[in-house]
């Protein structure tokens, strides 16, 4: 019984900490309507911030009070941290598509990792203990911490403040109302410039103050981060997106799941978060003390960003000459290059299929790794433990990532807007988690080895045609697909559901198969790559992976035939290019997708394409006055 008990209290210790991360969140998301991965980087920032001010404060007196006092200096710098980003970023691209404001928190993601590398070093970093907290309590027999017991009021603490400032000040009604109609808010004459400026400050604080207060007992470490967004998504989800007590709620869920999930199913902790995540969405989209909103959730990517149409003479002659350079390639460039666009290959195939998904159907997808990964490991798998050879366990690929993507899309394609894109994100998190947890099979963390082509293909010239002959024929079967009636079927029923049932158009099952195609192609190109590299890993079905693609995809310019291809070179390149130049290219990387997104909001095809539309329009101006004149 006094077991039970001490994993209860656990449970409410881990339950507390993550509720303080994932209000801020859910805040932010409620109000402004950002997926805001930089969430994670307040935290860490909070973390860093406290192991630095509060040994120095202790110099002045080494009390309870002094040590909070730096907790809370630290979460009001991250705040205003978080101030300088709404009002240097975010705040210019908030007319944008959704998604390229997601791609904006990335690039800050990137260059806040690299800045904190830079300053902090990458070694971790012990915090001071609590003053007054550093004893056990004694509770039936056993010793607790005394720390776990105060983090543990600190839950309900920051729930009440939060109540408070909702519910009996003027800022908390805005927020509350800005949650359940963002429109209305902004038509009754409301400062919302300045209402998600506040907002920023807040959610940001909440993650600051969430980080500063682990730092007794959790050092502070470059890749804290990346560990708590997910979490801190999950409680967002299933609480309710714009919901603080939906967010309480959850907390305390997961937080006695982890608990004692670890002690009944110790071989599948990481699965059970999700696999809750998952069930939620299914059942109660909109989550447990969430409202659910017109249409099931808001719609991540406004229609027609750009409209597709065939290739024009310009586009054939540079889709030709493009071409002609990779065949040509292996000839003309020295083995590293080779090597470089092989994997260029792969990723721009695995665009290409999201971008069939999200350009063409209007189906965001936030766990488009999980397909990749699976193709990766369907062919590791087949070829170190079966024994078969290359050809089949690559012929095998799409076939296994297709199952596995009509198994999940099955469910995905019920819901739509963010719904459906966080739901693809719990699906490929339990897809990770069990690579990650069942070693037996999988390596666990170290991956499979030894995944290598037949000895026809050995030669990295030979197989890099392989590469390029299979995923162009790929592509241009989801090219063709995109412009025939399947296509155009898609396309109608992104830009209007209703209309699309209406003259008896079966959407779902459109979606379906659309949703079970990407992710076969996907799978294809996971399989090339995992032969190209030898060997496969996690890594590959990580949430990290998963916006790597959004990102080529958003670079290259979305709902465009060449934009994903043009992303995932530049991206791919430009990483490879950083890379051996400095230690911190993660910076200059999340610098240069910050620059595009404001610079070239519709990516780089779309901004060549609106560049071009605006010299057609002069010259035909120009025209006209000629011959008025």
């Amino acid at each position: 019984m006094s077991f039970l008990l001490l994993q209860t209290l656990n449970g409410l210790a881990s339950a507390s900490s993550l509720f303080i991360i994932a209000a801020g969140l859910t805040i932010v998301f409620g109000v402004t309507r950002i997926v805001n991965f930089a969430h994670g980087s307040f935290y860490m920032l909070g973390a860093y911030f406290a192991v630095t001010l509060i040994p120095r404060l202790f110099d002045i007196d080494r009390s309870f009070p002094i040590f909070f006092a730096g907790v809370l200096l630290a979460a009001l710098g991250v705040g205003l941290i978080g101030v300088l980003m709404e009002l240097v970023l975010l705040r210019r691209i908030y007319r944008v598509p959704e998604l390229f404001q997601l791609l904006a928190t990335f690039g800050v993601v990137l260059a806040v990792e690299d800045l904190v590398l830079k300053i902090w070093g990458p070694l971790d970093i012990l915090g001071p203990r609590a003053p007054g907290l550093r004893h056990a309590v004694e509770i039936l027999g056993h010793r607790f911490p005394a720390y776990e017991l105060f983090m543990i009021a600190m839950g309900p603490l920051v729930l009440g403040l939060l109540w408070l400032l909702m519910h009996k000040t003027r800022f908390g009604v805005l927020v509350r109302a800005a949650t359940q109609d963002r429109e209305m808010v902004g038509a009754l004459g409301v400062n919302q410039a300045l209402l998600f400026t506040g907002t920023l400050f807040l959610g940001a604080f909440l993650a600051g103050l969430g980080g500063a207060l682990q730092t007794p007992k959790l050092a502070a470490n470059p890749h804290m981060d990346i560990s708590i967004i997910a979490e801190a998504f999950v409680v967002t989800v299933v609480g309710g997106m714009g919901s603080v007590p939906g967010a309480f709620l959850a907390a305390l869920i997961i937080g006695q799941l982890q608990a004692f999930g670890i002690l009944i199913f110790p071989k599948i902790t990481l699965v059970l978060v999700f696999l809750l995540m998952a069930l939620v969405l299914v059942l109660r989209p909109w989550g447990l003390l969430g409202r659910p909103e017109a249409g099931h959730g808001r719609v991540v990517l406004p229609e027609g960003i750009l409209g597709l149409k065939p290739f024009g003479p310009a586009e054939r002659i540079l889709t030709g000459g493009l071409a002609l350079i990779l065949v040509l390639l292996p000839w003309v460039g020295d083995s590293y290059l080779t090597k470089v666009v092989i994997e260029v290959l792969c990723f721009a195939l695995a665009a290409f299929s999201l971008n069939f998904l999200i350009g063409n159907g209007g189906l965001v997808s936030f766990g488009h790794a999980a397909y990749f990964g699976l193709g990766a490991y369907g062919a590791g798998l087949l070829v170190t433990r079966l024994g078969v050879p290359m050809e089949p366990a690559l012929l095998a690929t799409p076939v296994i990532a297709g199952l596995g993507a009509a198994l999940f899309g099955f469910f995905v394609v019920r819901l739509s807007g963010i719904y459906l894109a966080m739901l693809t994100l719990a699906f490929a998190q339990i897809t990770y988690a069990v690579a990650f947890q069942w070693v037996e099979v999988t390596g666990g963390d170290n991956g499979v080895v030894g995944v290598w082509p037949s000895r026809w293909a050995a030669s990295r010239e030979v197989y890099y045609y392989i590469v390029l002959l299979v995923s162009a024929a790929a592509i241009l079967v989801l090219r063709r697909s995109i412009y025939a009636p399947f296509g155009y079927t898609l396309r109608g029923a992104r830009d209007s559901v209703v209309r699309a049932d209406a003259i008896g158009i079966d959407v779902r099952t459109h979606r379906w198969v659309a949703f079970t195609v990407a992710g076969a192609a996907a799978g294809l190109a996971g399989g090339l790559f995992a032969f190209a590299k030898g060997s496969i890993d996690p890594t590959l079905i990580s949430i990290p992976m998963s916006i790597d693609f959004l990102v080529m995809i958003l670079v290259g310019g979305i709902q465009t035939v060449l934009g994903p291809l043009i992303g995932a070179a530049f991206f791919h390149s430009i990483k490879d290019f950083f890379m051996p130049l400095t230690f911190y290219w993660r910076l200059l990387l999340g610098l240069a997708i910050i620059a595009i997104v404001l610079v070239f909001p519709r990516g780089i095809v779309g901004g060549f394409e609106s560049v071009k539309a605006r010299v057609s329009r002069a010259g035909a101006r120009q025209g006209g006055e000629r011959a008025g004149a």
